[in-house]
């Protein structure tokens, strides 16, 4: 693919920084981190304070409603990244990028795209929700070409769009090395083996049923991973607490694929119809099985060789499926995040679609300019009605 000038849009919620808020956050990064260092000339939009290691513009503070603190949050937060999408839209129609890849989940630079002289990618990475819908609802769909990340995404979607392309979330496998054998240097002197599950610490997340099944299936549970619910986690989370179950704080990168690497099996619990799991593919990578709530795109990709999956917000059918779990192959694990997702895949993936969009761009107008011309110099020959000769 040549080298081309590539603007990403990022959603405004949290810094597209380490430690990670969530998946969405370490997938933009990833995004725009492997393009620059394939050669392209990449603008990452953001909050401010976002990565330092990419180009990045920030277009606004960050609109995690702790940072807001009123009574009028939601509509203060709604305006502000009102505001900051809109005046980003009108911005790039006056610059010079060869295409605008928008890994937000706002609705302005969905239903705006047809103001850009260049093309527009829009990657789903949610179920269908209002606000996304009714972007979609407003535009023409002529400049936005859709992409979901699972097929899961894709049919949750279907009624509402046309998706164009089904390109899976990849990881970068080298961060998450794999690692054959389950490291018993992690270990405390009383521990004989333990679980993992992080990720965002919210009620759709269901991190208490991964605590109850922990304990059912008697092993010890670590918990990594940033409290974005303060009543859930005083609720239901820090009650279960205790000498089997602890939990880690908010880590790095390096720091969990190490505490991975330690775990016998990972654990997932949707509570909701999950569109990916960057969870299930990190652990895979380093080797690890995932027992998994059979909900979203878990069975996309998890097979009888890489996890098992429950039923959902089951303990007791989750504590079975830690089990069997336990007892995967790490090699079989690794195998299949390397099938499903690798990050340089998936780069090439977005650079070939990238690639046949901006070309079709460039077809279209020159077919306009060459249309126009012809009328021209037709137009030269077709006297003005009244200079016609009557007979």
């Amino acid at each position: 693919m040549s080298k081309r000038k590539i603007a990403i849009i990022a959603h405004l919620k949290y810094p597209i920084s380490e430690p990670f808020a969530g998946g969405l956050e370490m997938h933009t990064h990833m995004l725009a981190s492997k393009l620059q260092k394939k050669g392209h000339d990449v603008t990452l939009f953001a909050a401010a304070n976002s990565a330092t290691d990419i180009k990045t513009y920030p277009i606004c503070d960050a609109t995690e409603l702790s940072n807001i603190g009123t009574q009028e949050a939601h509509n203060e937060v709604f305006f502000k990244e009102h505001h900051a999408y809109m005046k980003l839209m009108c911005t790039l129609k006056r610059n010079q990028f060869d295409i605008v890849h928008n890994n937000s989940l706002h609705y302005l630079p969905i239903a705006m795209a047809d103001i850009l002289p260049m093309p527009v990618v829009t990657t789903l990475h949610t179920p269908p929700f209002c606000w996304l819908e009714s972007g979609f609802r407003c535009a023409s769909g002529q400049n936005n070409t859709v992409v979901a990340i699972s097929n899961t995404t894709a049919k949750m979607w279907e009624n509402i769009l046309r998706v164009d392309s089904v390109i899976p979330n990849g990881i970068d496998l080298d961060k998450f090395a794999f690692s054959p054998h389950w490291d018993q240097s992690l270990l405390n002197k009383q521990q004989e083996t333990y679980v993992i599950w992080y990720g965002r610490i919210v009620r759709e997340k269901g991190l208490h049923h991964a605590i109850d099944a922990a304990r059912l299936a008697q092993v010890h549970l670590k918990i990594a991973g940033p409290i974005w619910d303060e009543y859930y986690y005083t609720k239901e989370i820090k009650p279960r607490l205790g000498s089997d179950t602890e939990y880690l704080g908010h880590v790095s990168h390096e720091k969990l694929a190490q505490l991975i690497a330690g775990a016998r099996a990972s654990i997932c619990t949707p509570c909701w119809e999950e569109p990916f799991g960057l969870v299930v593919v990190e652990s895979l990578s380093v080797g690890v099985a995932v027992a998994a709530f059979a909900r979203g795109a878990m069975s996309e990709l998890l097979d009888e060789k890489s996890g098992a999956l429950a039923s959902p917000n089951d303990a007791r059918s989750l504590a079975q499926a830690i089990k069997k779990a336990m007892n995967c192959n790490r090699a079989d694990c690794r195998q299949r995040a390397e099938e499903i997702a690798n990050a340089d895949k998936m780069i090439s993936h977005y650079e070939r679609l990238y690639e046949h969009l901006i070309e079709k761009k460039k077809a279209k107008l020159l077919s306009n300019s060459i249309n126009k011309s012809q009328k021209t110099r037709l137009d030269q020959f077709i006297q003005p009605a009244h200079l016609r000769v009557k007979v």
